[in-house]
This record gives C-alpha cells, structure tokens and sequence, in this order.
C-alpha cells in the first residue's frame, strides 16, 4: 500500500508542479483578443507555430483553425472584426488585415480571403458549414491556408475548423 501512495505521489508531483506554472487569466475582459506567446517553434516542419488557445473576441465571429496533419495544432485564427488573420511566424504572432476577399462562405467570411501585412500574404479558402439551429456557430470541414513571404518558399497548409459568434 505504501508503495502504490508513493508511485502516485512521484507521479502527480510534475503534474501538479505544471499546474502551479500556468499562467493566470487576465482579470479584466478585453474586447481584442489577447496575444499570447507560441508553445511551439514549428508544426509538422512547417515555417509557422502553433497557436496557444485563443478567446473569442467581444464583437464579430472567430474561425479557430487546425492543421490537418499529424499534429493538429492551431494555427491560425480568423476573425471578422477587425477582418484579421492571427498566425505565429518566425515565432512571432502576427495579425495579419484583410486585404481581398472573393465568394460568399458564412457568417461573415469569404470562400477565399487574402491577408497581408508585412512581406507576407496569406490566402484562407474555406467552405464554411452552418446550422438553422446553432446561428451563432460554424464548421470548416474542407480549407487551405497558403502563406507567401517575399524571398521564400510558398507553403500550403490543409486546415479545418470551427466557427464562433459573440
């Protein structure tokens, strides 16, 4: 008996150790988004980090995607007010304006919308899936997210998602 508290001691130590190394949330709403540092430096090889989860904003919608690779990881989110794609870079979060858009997807989004800012350029094609029932929310089940930065080589990432409304 002694022997099954300790192994469960040493092994909810770290657990427990991590959970005091968290960060707070932040007391007071804000109405943007707040910027938090990546937790990777790279997702599946690819030249763009993942994402720490991402609130929604206060006002518009926020598409929240996903790589469709191994990994899963978030990798960007796209939102409808202010129009911006948020995407890690070089370790860097990046907000990235809307500067085209082209098709009607839902809920406020374009089938295929550009972002630029910065030497960069990234191209969302979505096909957004709504329901009567949930008018606040939104699935991405098939998209790209394509990302050209000036002096190096375009990537295409499948992505796919999820839809929320304030």
């Amino acid at each position: 008996m002694r022997t099954l508290l300790l192994a469960l001691l040493i092994t909810a130590a770290p657990v427990a150790a991590q959970d005091n190394a968290l960060p707070k949330p932040a007391s007071t709403p804000s109405s943007a988004p707040q910027i938090i540092e990546p937790l990777v430096s790279s997702v599946d090889g690819l030249p763009i980090s993942a994402l720490p989860p991402q609130r929604l904003p206060a006002k518009g919608c926020a598409a929240f995607l996903w790589t469709r690779t191994p990994s899963m990881a978030l990798v960007a989110m796209a939102t409808t007010d202010p129009a911006s794609l948020r995407l890690t870079i070089d370790g860097k979060v990046t907000d990235l304006p809307i500067s085209a858009q082209n098709g009607i997807g839902g809920l406020g989004y374009s089938q295929i919308t550009e972002y630029r800012g910065k030497g960069t350029t990234a191209t969302l094609q979505i096909v957004v899936k709504t329901d009567a029932s949930m008018p606040k929310s939104g699935s991405i089940s098939d998209a790209t997210l394509r990302i050209d930065r000036a002096g190096r080589a375009s990537v295409v990432i499948p992505v796919a998602g999820a839809i929320g409304c304030a």
